[in-house]
């Protein structure tokens, strides 16, 4: 990945998939901390655990990781955000409806845009209130987290109202379960040029991070998209 053009590696042991089971601390360490120890003496750029366990989050770090992505905007271990400003990384805020096993179990929004900000600006809150910088804070609106069909188009249609919270922004359509009901309900091994699509629609809309599978292509699409966003702000 670092050679194909990755600028972070994300590094996570337990599924987000709808459905999922949540992993025990020790099982998630097990799968994570070896992997990151390797990693760190190999790559020249961040690594990233992806975690919302706070002990988990702090192993990593410890062992190389310079960068959280949690799932749960900082709302699933109260301790998150403490170890985040001790360790004084960079955070990821993401919104959730639910948990992982029922976020897709009918989620429901009076007002999607509304809630999601105001969900990312709680998060932001409690980021700054345990003494995380503000620009450590990276936050993501969560595609595919607790969101219909419906909503995930939106979202990547409407991604330029989310320079309101003044954050960098991260999207991660790669191969979402969206692309594939677009295309005719393909397994995610076949959403390639789906999520290139998505890709270059949510840069040119203004995300700042883009989290994918498929480095070496998406860094290239994440290329051209980014020229054309600067040719049309110039």
């Amino acid at each position: 990945m670092a050679e194909d053009g990755a600028d972070i590696i994300d590094i996570g042991g337990e599924s987000t998939r709808p459905g999922s089971e949540p992993v025990t601390i020790e099982e998630e360490l097990r799968r994570t901390i070896p992997v990151i120890e390797a990693l760190a003496e190999e790559v020249n750029i961040p690594i990233s655990i992806d975690t919302y366990k706070a002990e988990v989050a702090k192993r990593a770090l410890d062992a190389g990781a310079e960068m959280v992505n949690d799932i749960s905007g900082l709302r699933y271990d109260p301790l998150m955000p403490k170890v985040v400003a001790e360790y004084k990384v960079p955070v990821v805020i993401m919104h959730i409806k639910g948990s992982p096993k029922d976020m897709q179990k009918n989620p429901v929004y009076e007002a999607l845009l509304p809630e999601i900000m105001d969900y990312l600006r709680e998060g932001i809150r409690i980021a700054m209130e345990a003494g995380i910088p503000e620009n450590n804070i990276i936050i993501d609106p969560g595609i595919g987290f607790g969101k219909r069909f419906e909503h995930n188009l939106e979202i990547i249609h409407a991604l330029s109202e989310f320079a309101l919270l003044e954050k960098p922004l991260l999207v991660g359509p790669s191969r979402k379960a969206f692309i594939g009901n677009i295309l005719g309900d393909v397994p995610p091994g076949e959403r390639f040029e789906g999520t290139a699509a998505a890709v270059a629609v949510s840069i040119f809309n203004g995300a700042d991070i883009v989290r994918v599978h498929d480095v070496k292509e998406m860094a290239k699409v994440a290329k051209v998209a980014d020229a054309i966003k600067r040719m049309r702000i110039a």
